[in-house]
C-alpha cells in the first residue's frame, strides 16, 4: 500500500546512505545499540548526527527522508551494510577472508591495483556454523533507530535495510545444517530472521521500508539460463516482506556502490522488468538511470498505462562529484514521463552517497537539485511547487550583500 507517496505528484528522496559528519567517530563494532548508547559519548554522536542529517535533508527540499546508514559502521566500501546484520543473527560466527572458497573470492575478479581488488579482498565474512536466526544477545533493534529519526523530524523516514539475499554467496558453510553447494534453505532462514525484524520495525509505526539489492536483477542480467534459481528469489523476496501491513516497501536496485564504484559491466534491467514490476510485493522500484544507459526507461512504456507500482527513478549520480544541476534534473525527469505517468514516478537518487564516496556538501547539493529539478518539472504540468529552504535567497549564510550595515 502506499503511504508516504500516497497523493503525491514527483515525491523526491535520496536512496539511503549519507556522509557522516567529521566529528561522528563512535562505532558499533558488532555490539548491540541499547549497549552501545549507555556510552554518552555514542550516544550523543549517534542522535546529533541523525538530527543533523535529516536537518540537511529537509533544508535541502526533500520529500521522504532517510536515516542515513548512520547506525553503520564506516567500513571499507560500505562493507558494514551487509555486515550489520551477520554481525548479529544466531548461526554466524568470526570474521573470515575468503580464501578456501571455491570461487576463489570476490577481489581476485578483479586484477592487482584496481580499487574493486583492494575492496572486495579487504572484505571478511563471519561462517555459517548453525541455524541462522534471530539472536536476543545482539538484536537488530530497526525499530529503535526509526524512532531515533522519526522522533526528529515531521517528515516521513524510509528505513532501509539490505536484503537478506544479497550475501549468502559470501558466506561459508561450515554446519550440516545447510548444504555448502545450493543455500536456498540458508537464504530461506535469513529472509525469515530479516522479516521478523521488519515486522516488529511495522508494529512500531514505520509506514515505510526499503528492502536493498536483492539478487534479481544482477542475476536475471548476467545469468538468465538460471530462471529457476531467480524463481526462488522472487519467493524469497516476498517472503521476506509478507504481513508488512499498512507499510510501503520500496525495492532498490542499483549497479553497486563500493567506494563508489560500478560492480556490473554493461548492466540491464530488461530482464528483470516484468519481475519487479509483476511479481515482487513491493510498491516502489527503485531504478539507477543517472549514470546508466538511460535508454532502458523506455522498458517501462509498456506498462505506463497499467502500472500498479510507482518507480523511483535515479537522477543523480551516487558515482560522480560533479553536482547536477537542476535542469538536468528536470531533462532526465522530463524522458522518466515519456514512459511512467506522473502518478507513479518518484525522483531520486541511482543510490547512497555514504559508502565511501561523496562529501556531505557534495550529497547535500545533489539533493537541493533533485528538489529544484522536480519543482521545474511540477511547474511545467501546472502543479504546486515545493519550498527548497537551501535556495530560499533571503537564507544564504555568506550573503555580503546582506551582510552590508546600510
Amino acid at each position: 500500500m502506499f503511504t508516504a507517496t500516497r497523493d503525491e505528484i514527483l515525491p523526491t528522496t535520496v536512496t539511503g546512505s549519507w556522509p557522516r559528519p567529521r566529528w561522528y567517530t563512535s562505532r558499533l563494532d558488532g555490539r548491540p545499540v541499547s549497549t552501545a548508547m549507555k556510552d554518552v559519548v555514542y550516544r550523543e554522536q549517534l542522535t546529533d548526527a541523525i538530527a543533523t542529517l535529516l536537518s540537511d535533508q529537509e533544508r535541502a527540499g526533500l520529500d521522504i527522508l532517510t536515516h542515513g546508514d548512520y547506525f553503520h559502521d564506516e567500513d571499507l566500501g560500505g562493507h558494514s551494510w551487509h555486515r550489520y546484520p551477520l554481525e548479529r543473527w544466531a548461526g554466524l560466527s568470526g570474521d573470515h577472508r575468503e580464501q578456501g572458497r571455491g570461487d576463489a573470492g570476490l577481489a581476485d575478479l578483479y586484477p592487482p591495483g584496481t580499487i574493486l581488488h583492494e575492496v572486495f579482498g579487504g572484505w571478511a565474512w563471519p561462517r555459517v556454523v548453525g541455524k541462522v536466526g534471530p539472536n536476543d544477545e545482539a538484536p537488530l533493534e530497526y525499530a529503535k533507530l526509526w524512532r531515533l529519526a522519526q522522533a526528529r523530524t515531521r517528515k516521513p523516514v524510509k528505513f532501509g535495510t539490505v536484503s537478506a539475499q544479497g550475501f549468502h554467496h559470501f558466506l561459508d558453510v561450515r554446519t550440516d545444517h545447510y548444504s555448502s553447494d545450493d543455500h536456498r534453505e540458508l537464504i530461506w532462514d535469513m529472509a525469515t530472521a530479516m522479516n521478523a525484524e521488519l515486522r516488529a520495525l511495522a508494529a512500531a509505526g514505520c509506514t515505510v521500508v526499503q528492502i536493498e539489492e536483492p539478487l534479481i536483477h544482477f542475476l536475471a542480467g548476467t545469468r538468465p539460463e538460471e530462471a529457476e534459481f531467480i524463481d526462488f528469489l522472487v519467493d524469497a523476496f516476498n517472503h521476506e516482506v509478507a504481513g508488512l501491513d499498512g507499510v510501503e516497501v520500496w525495492v532498490h536496485t542499483c549497479w553497486g556502490n563500493p567506494n563508489m564504484q560500478r560492480a556490473a559491466e554493461n548492466p540491464s534491467y530488461a530482464n528483470s522488468v516484468e519481475i519487479y514490476l509483476e511479481r515482487l510485493n513491493a510498491d516502489v522500484w527503485t531504478v539507477e538511470m543517472k549514470d546508466g544507459d538511460q535508454e532502458e526507461l523506455k522498458l517501462f512504456a509498456p506498462y505506463r498505462d497499467r502500472l500498479r507500482k510507482k518507480v523511483a527513478v535515479g537522477v543523480v549520480s551516487h558515482r560522480t562529484l560533479q553536482v547536477e544541476s537542476a535542469e538536468e534534473v528536470a531533462e532526465l525527469g522530463r524522458r522518466a514521463l515519456e514512459a511512467i505517468g506522473p502518478e507513479n514516478l518518484v525522483l531520486s537518487s541511482d543510490c547512497g552517497f555514504g559508502r565511501g564516496g561523496a562529501n556531505r556538501m557534495i550529497a547535500f547539493y545533489k539533493a537541493v537539485a533533485l528538489a529544484q529539478g522536480a519543482n521545474i518539472l511540477r511547474r511545467e504540468l501546472g502543479l504546486e511547487e515545493r519550498y527548497v529552504p537551501a535556495a530560499d535567497g533571503a537564507l544564504q549564510v555568506d550573503d555580503v550583500a546582506r551582510d552590508v550595515i546600510a
